[in-house]
């Protein structure tokens, strides 16, 4: 009787690489965000509640309201059509920096429709439709503080956004400029904003658009002003979107 022929560890090695492989791939075909919209008729979109002028909550209005939440409603109605779902419903959910992504890849929310910046580092795990605004990190303070640069934050206390860019940024320019700064975060750009205004930091790293929108909306908007010969870097923001999953990628970027 022939006794049955043993694989090299090398080809089982091989085989079970290509089988996961292929699981990864198989799986990663899985996503089809239109397919579920269909079946529920719902979409669920990313808002924030307080990065005015793209994504935030007015004062007695339930829906975030914003640039960014427009283009999304944009893409519901171009949705509504090719899917034949008038009565789509809009589901929002309330994102932060710091969650974004995961609830992104988990499938909790289809498009997050904020201020959220196209990187490299981000394509890794999230898709982007194409950038629809170009920000530049800027320095916020009060107008009494006394800072004119950058040089001028030497033993200050610095608020950032949790999960930022921009605080990543002002890591990145401490390590390289020698800038000894002390570093505060806030959960949103608001709670930021609090902490400068509080007498917590002073001074506020953030994206320039939304400084101004966080300064024009505050109490007291002459008490602070922006350094505007300071441009750290810029941003590009993108509707961010599930990858693999180019059904969906087409239908955003035809609307």
């Amino acid at each position: 009787m022939t006794s049955p022929r043993r694989l090299p560890l090398s080809a089982l090695a091989a085989l079970l690489g290509a089988c996961l492989l292929g699981a990864g791939a198989a799986h990663a075909q899985d996503i089809d965000t239109l397919a579920r919209i269909k079946q529920t008729g719902v979409i669920h979109i990313g808002s924030r509640d307080s990065s005015i002028p793209f994504s935030y909550t007015p004062k007695g209005s339930g829906d975030p309201v914003g640039f960014s939440n427009d283009i999304c409603l944009k893409v519901v109605d171009t949705i509504k059509a090719k899917l034949g779902l008038p009565a789509l419903r809009v589901q929002y959910t309330l994102l932060t920096s710091l969650n974004r992504i995961p609830l992104m890849q988990n499938g909790t929310v289809d498009m997050d429709c904020a201020t959220t910046t196209n990187s490299v580092v981000r394509q890794q795990q999230v898709a982007f439709a194409p950038s629809h605004f170009v920000a530049g990190i800027t320095v916020a303070v009060k107008k009494d503080s006394g800072i004119n640069s950058l040089a001028d934050l030497k033993g200050k206390t610095v608020a950032t956004v949790a999960g930022s860019t921009s605080v990543q940024l002002l890591r990145t320019y401490k390590r390289a400029e020698a800038l000894d700064v002390r570093e505060i975060t806030g959960k949103d750009t608001a709670d930021a904003f609090l902490l400068m205004a509080s007498g917590r930091a002073d001074a506020y790293v953030l994206d320039d658009v939304q400084l101004a929108g966080l300064i024009a909306t505050a109490p007291n908007p002459g008490d602070y002003r922006m350094l505007r010969d300071v441009v750290l870097r810029q941003e590009p923001y993108g509707i961010m979107l599930r990858k693999n999953d180019p059904q969906f990628e087409a239908v955003v970027d035809e609307a």
